[in-house]
């Protein structure tokens, strides 16, 4: 089963920028469909970007010309690039195998990254 490692979360005062990583094992890693999910207290999970195998991407309106999505299938790992943090970005982030059609998740859930944007 595959399993994926995020990491780069931490706290940063708003308008600032982190960078996620997630990190995974496989040989068909380039195959897969990646998201990139959020879920602050009292919220469910949503998703905040995903990308395909062959790099399509998708944004969450309410992080558009925020937040990057990318891939570097030579080292198994999906980034989320994540500028002008505000308050409301603050959550625990994950990242999970999707289904391409639509990005529901459907694989195992990690640890997730701590994001806090906070002054």
């Amino acid at each position: 089963q595959v399993q994926f490692v995020e990491s780069g979360g931490g706290l940063v005062q708003p308008g600032g920028s982190l960078r996620l990583s997630c990190a995974t094992s496989g040989s068909i890693f380039s195959l897969y469909t990646i998201g990139w999910y959020r879920q602050a207290p009292g919220n469910q999970r949503e998703l905040v970007a995903g990308i395909t195998g062959g790099g399509n991407t998708i944004t969450a309106e309410s992080v558009k010309g925020r937040f990057t999505i990318s891939r570097d299938n030579a080292l198994n790992t999906v980034y989320l690039q994540m500028n002008s943090l505000k308050p409301e970005d603050t959550a625990v982030y994950y990242c999970n195998l999707a289904r391409r059609s639509d990005y529901v998740p459907i694989g195992s859930w990690g640890q997730g990254t701590q994001v806090t944007v906070s002054s």
